[in-house]
């Protein structure tokens, strides 16, 4: 990734951005959205990574070359050391007689290949490529996960009680080793959670990854024990203790990435059950538009977060991206004019210059007690982690009364059922019409692999069962509506939507990341004079219909019209 002042002068000489003054004002937008340069201009597709690095090779008078083409042999891979090549981003593709073929992303890194040469013997002849093909390639650095494991299963199965027999059952070298590769194959696989659980005769150890569970492998259940102590030795929990749950966390350094494991441990019928969630300690904070806000509901959620006071919620089910989009907006609101203070359970990642607590349920330290305590400490912008009783929602809705901005989340299933469960807990109608702004619904959704994309038309069949489970009229009027679509379109069944074919890159699954899919209710003068009055929940849906405020279902047809997601993803994530 080339500094700002480096990419200023590669944009105007090689025209990729036409003049200075255009320059100045895509910068001013960077800044504004709190990103850099080359990250904002491919975000808003001014340019592409592939053409930054095209017009950067041409500035530099150096060869390009496209790595995801080239067939590399493990030989001439390996002349770079791992290490070396991820912390520099290079990498070695080709070499011949007394030369090797470099591809890297900043050509002025002369200490690195003055390094090369001096290990290899060979002088480096240079080429410049992009940041995906040098992220394409280190992958292969990685023996394949199956073959790995497959050499430690076998070590653990040959011994049958190795990991088990000693006094200190996690200091076995197999366990170690069995340990050590999860972890770093769950880095490497993007995954975000890893459960160990035993079963009556074997281990079977799964990752989550973009939502989905799938079994990685299974080890005899001999292991299980030393898996289970290794663990708690790492996060600092009770070795001797089985009968009771214990949550702990431990850290490890990857490639310069800080990594944070939360460990869950839990006795089940055949032992101890593991999760551990992985949280990345400085994680790439996005804007609201990279987590899949479209402009409508984007408009909505920046008007509301400049009022000084009132409350943001964000509801939906567990796992459904709730403290990303939180901790979003918190970034957006992040500057030295204003104190922003936390509480929360647990911190998932630390933000520079934000206040953050944990709560403590042992010691009494709860959401509520948490939420008196940032009263007193002058804050300007509150987050409370989740708003769980009456307690809790009566201290945030009184603090929104009384100057502040208060962020927080619930689970609901959609925005309008927000208000009746606030009603539920005591709340009076009058102080829940006065002080919510906003409510935002969520859902994630897999994003379909960008290597493997393929379009098509739905069936007679899979248009027939999608009629039975929405109403596709109204759907196809959205989607006019949002310009998704060409007015003159008359047939749902005529419409091209995307899904992944399935390739290496994505593990045959045919998606690859995950993005959200929004309703966002703005609490009008309309509709808060219905929640003073008590109107019940069939006259605020009326309300909100007359609005027309795009539902999340809506939301995620929309982005499988664009080739975002797919309509079967939409459907599995918004089932009730």
């Amino acid at each position: 990734m080339f500094s700002d002042s480096q990419l200023k002068k590669i944009l105007l000489k090689t025209k990729i951005i036409a003049d200075e003054k255009t320059l100045s004002d895509i910068v001013k937008k960077a800044a504004a959205e709190k990103m850099n340069l080359e990250d904002y201009i491919i975000n808003e597709k001014i340019a592409s990574e592939q053409s930054i690095y095209e017009g950067a090779a041409d500035y530099y008078q150096l060869p390009f070359i496209n790595l995801k083409k080239q067939i590399i042999r493990k030989d001439v891979l390996a002349l770079i050391p791992e290490a070396a090549a991820q912390e520099n981003k290079i990498i070695s593709f080709d070499q011949t007689g007394g030369q090797i073929k470099v591809a890297l992303l900043d050509p002025m890194n002369l200490e690195i290949l003055e390094f090369i040469e001096k290990k290899t013997g060979f002088r480096p002849e240079v080429h410049i490529t992009t940041p995906e093909g040098i992220k394409y390639i280190i992958k292969q650095y990685r023996k394949g996960m199956e073959a790995e494991f497959k050499v430690i299963k076998s070590e653990t199965d040959g011994g049958k009680d190795s990991g088990v027999k000693s006094a200190d059952p996690g200091s076995e070298v197999p366990i170690i080793k069995i340990i050590d590769t999860l972890l770093e194959q769950a880095f490497y696989e993007n995954a975000s959670d890893i459960h160990i659980e035993p079963e009556e005769k074997e281990t079977t150890i799964r990752y989550r990854v973009d939502g989905i569970l799938s079994s990685v492998m299974t080890l005899p259940k001999t292991a299980h024990a030393g898996l289970v102590a290794r663990i708690k030795v790492l996060s600092n929990l009770k070795v001797d203790e089985h009968r009771l749950p214990q949550d702990g966390r431990f850290q490890i350094i990857q490639k310069n990435n800080k990594i944070s494991f939360r460990v869950s441990v839990i006795p089940i019928l055949y032992g101890e059950k593991i999760v551990m969630r992985l949280l990345e300690e400085k994680p790439k904070m996005m804007t609201l538009e990279q987590i899949g806000f479209q402009p409508g509901s984007l408009e909505i959620v920046k008007k509301n977060i400049k009022k000084p006071h009132g409350m943001i919620l964000v509801t939906g089910p567990t796992g459904s991206g709730k403290t990303t989009t939180l901790y979003t907006i918190l970034n957006m609101l992040n500057s030295p004019k204003v104190n922003i203070s936390t509480i929360e359970d647990p911190i998932e990642y630390n933000i520079p210059h934000v206040n953050q607590s944990q709560t403590n349920p042992k010691i009494g330290f709860t959401f509520a007690n948490g939420l008196r305590a940032l009263l007193r400490q002058d804050p300007d912008i509150i987050m409370v982690g989740e708003i769980r009783d009456n307690e809790t929602a009566e201290i945030a809705i009184n603090a929104a009364m009384t100057g502040h901005l208060v962020l927080s989340t619930l689970h609901t299933n959609d925005a309008i059922t927000t208000l009746p469960r606030l009603l539920e807990m005591g709340i009076p109608t009058f102080l829940v019409a006065s002080t919510t702004n906003l409510i935002i619904a969520q859902r994630l959704v897999r994003k379909i692999c960008r290597e493997c994309i393929q379009s098509y038309n739905l069936s007679e069949e899979e248009l027939g069962q999608l009629k039975k489970q929405i109403n596709v009229e109204k759907i196809l009027s959205i989607l006019k509506t949002e310009k998704v679509v060409a007015d003159s379109e008359k047939s749902f069944g005529k419409l091209l939507f995307y899904k992944g074919k399935g390739c290496s890159e994505c593990s045959n699954t045919g998606y690859k990341g995950r993005t959200g899919i929004y309703e966002t209710l703005n609490i009008t003068p309309e509709l808060s004079k219905l929640i003073a009055k008590g109107a019940v929940e069939s006259d605020l849906r009326q309300e909100v219909e007359r609005q027309g405020i795009i539902k999340i279902i809506e939301d995620g047809f929309i982005k499988a019209k664009n080739g975002i997601t797919t309509l079967e993803e939409v459907l599995r994530v918004t089932k009730e």
